[in-house]
């Protein structure tokens, strides 16, 4: 007789294929593995010294990069628990539009720190409370750290403040034309009456390969990657503008139909109902004063040529997002139908005026007045991934306005303000009973990471230089001593807000905030149940042979 064995445990519960993970399989301390491990990539990239990464995506694309919102963006991240973290990071990026590393590698040290104090036996919940204890006491000192306020939102110098610090740590050598321009680009879009109505999406990039960084400059309006389609290229005096969202040109008819000619006359005369009816469109859109035809789709020949005739600039827009700024630039309003434009339709430009940018057709539509609705930054650069990744460090730029009109706060950076945040926890995790005292020590410990990556991409000694950061944040005046990754000063240690180096106060709360929640979510999930993945098995495609006689 054949020995049956035991069948497992409900397993009957789910559908085949199923997998179970339990806290009795260790599910935490799995999890805070998987965690550490994305954090661990995106470690190395912090700081103006940060390693970039070569990132292949799943349709070949290459990104060379240090920002994680890139990394995070083309990873296609499956550990429930990991996804966690990028989530958190995804909604820094949304909101600040800054600080999507930070929140990554401190949640990702939180849960590495809370490793250890499974291992002496304390349980994830006592874990938990002491974070969440910690992560109030750490939002309240981080109150009383402020060094400067940005009151003036008018004023380069003090924009400069906080997009300096946002652009070197991408664009490390440059930050300071960066943020020139970025400064420029802000101030011809920032409302003077209302500077907290600042828009994000007003600042706009055009990358045109050549040339070198210094040819960057910025454009008072916006700049089309085309030329206008007609014979009319500029417009140097204020014209109207009508934007139209369909094709300009004869509407197609559903049904065939065939049509018999019996001489040459009816030939001759068959098409010209059809031109009649076009020049009659052309000429409402003349006599209503309008000099500028925007298109979203395509625009015909037959249109063109009498398009052509009233001396009108026609330009095809064939992107919506592109259709919906120039009517925001120019005030017009989108129209689905062909015809004239009423007065409240129709909207204005000051110059239209087509250039050559390093072998590029380009059209730029410039408003003369003080404020416009749009700024471009048009970046020059020699390679395609060098420009990509100047136009993140300009994203981050601009999106750091964004934070600062909500508050103008800032804090010292480089390090400064993460030493000072380990000294005051640990101070307040000392006055703290019972076992939630290690949880808090911890959680002042994590902050460590910051000064410490700063140190070692540095090429500094993190051994020499943290104790020595340490030492001047036990003193009274020492909130403003951070990492020197200059190597001007002979420890290591320098007074950063002589420099300029600030961290904007709003993103660096978020980002505590945030980092912590997702490490508590993290530490809270005792099981993970997956089902199978929809469609089939997931069978790596193989790439196409080549023709008969190619290598293989």
């Amino acid at each position: 007789m054949s020995l049956r064995l035991p069948q497992a445990p409900n397993a009957g519960l789910f559908k085949q294929g199923y997998q179970s993970h339990s806290s009795d399989d260790g599910a935490v301390v799995r999890n805070i593995e998987a965690c550490r491990e994305i954090s661990k990539m995106v470690l190395t990239s912090i700081g103006p010294c940060g390693r970039n990464k070569i990132i292949v995506n799943h349709l070949g694309k290459v990104f060379i990069t240090n920002d994680a919102a890139t990394m995070l963006q083309e990873l296609d991240v499956v550990h429930p628990a990991v996804k966690l973290l990028v989530m958190a990071s995804q909604q820094q990026e949304m909101e600040m539009g800054d600080g999507t590393n930070f929140v990554l590698v401190f949640a990702g040290e939180l849960l590495h720190v809370a490793e250890k104090l499974i291992t002496l036996g304390l349980k994830p919940t006592e874990i938990i409370q002491g974070y969440q204890l910690a992560s109030k006491q750490a939002l309240e000192v981080l109150e009383k750290l402020t060094v400067s306020t940005v009151d003036d939102l008018l004023s380069v110098s003090e924009l400069k403040k906080v997009i300096k610090p946002v652009i070197a740590s991408k664009q490390y050598g440059s930050e300071d034309f960066l943020s020139g321009l970025v400064a420029e680009s802000v101030l011809h879009v920032m409302p003077p009456k209302n500077p907290k109505a600042f828009n994000v999406d007003s600042v706009r990039v055009v990358k045109i390969m050549g040339a070198s960084l210094s040819s960057s400059h910025v454009i008072k309006g916006m700049v089309f990657p085309r030329e206008p389609e007609g014979h009319v290229k500029n417009l140097k005096e204020k014209s109207k503008v009508v934007v139209y969202t369909c094709p300009f040109d004869t509407a197609q008819t559903e049904t065939k139909g065939t049509v018999l000619l019996h001489n040459a006359k009816e030939m001759l005369d068959f098409s010209k109902g059809e031109e009649a009816q076009v020049d009659q469109i052309v000429k409402e859109i003349y006599d209503s004063g309008v000099r500028v035809v925007i298109a979203g789709s395509g625009v015909g020949e037959l249109a063109q040529h009498y398009l052509d005739r009233y001396n009108i600039l026609t330009l095809k827009v064939p992107s919506k997002f592109d259709l919906r700024r120039v009517c925001r630039v120019c005030g017009a309003t989108p129209l689905p139908r062909l015809g004239a434009p009423t007065p409240e339709e129709a909207g204005s430009i000051d110059v239209i005026e087509t250039k050559e940018i390093g072998g590029d057709r380009v059209t730029i539509f410039r408003q003369e007045n003080d404020t416009t609705r749009t700024a471009t930054i048009v970046v020059r650069g020699a390679t395609k991934n060098n420009l990509d990744d100047i136009e993140r460090a300009i994203d981050d730029g601009v999106s750091a306005i964004k934070g600062l009109t909500k508050d103008g706060r800032l804090l010292p950076g480089a390090g400064a303000v993460e030493a000072e945040l380990v000294h005051k926890i640990t101070q307040f995790g000392e006055k703290t009973p019972g076992l939630l005292q290690l949880a808090i020590k911890q959680y002042a410990q994590a902050f460590e990471v910051v000064p410490r990556v700063l140190v070692e991409t540095a090429g500094l000694d993190s051994s020499e230089v943290l104790p020595r950061l340490y030492a001047k944040h036990s003193a009274e005046d020492g909130l403003t001593f951070g990492v020197d990754i200059d190597g001007e000063s002979s420890n290591g240690v320098k007074d950063i807000t002589a420099e300029g180096l600030y961290d904007l106060f709003s993103s660096k709360k978020f980002g505590i905030a945030a980092a912590t929640d997702a490490a508590c979510t993290v530490l809270s999930v005792d099981q993970i149940i997956m089902a199978k993945r929809a469609g089939g098995p997931q069978v790596p495609q193989q790439p196409r042979p080549g023709n008969w006689d190619q290598a293989d």
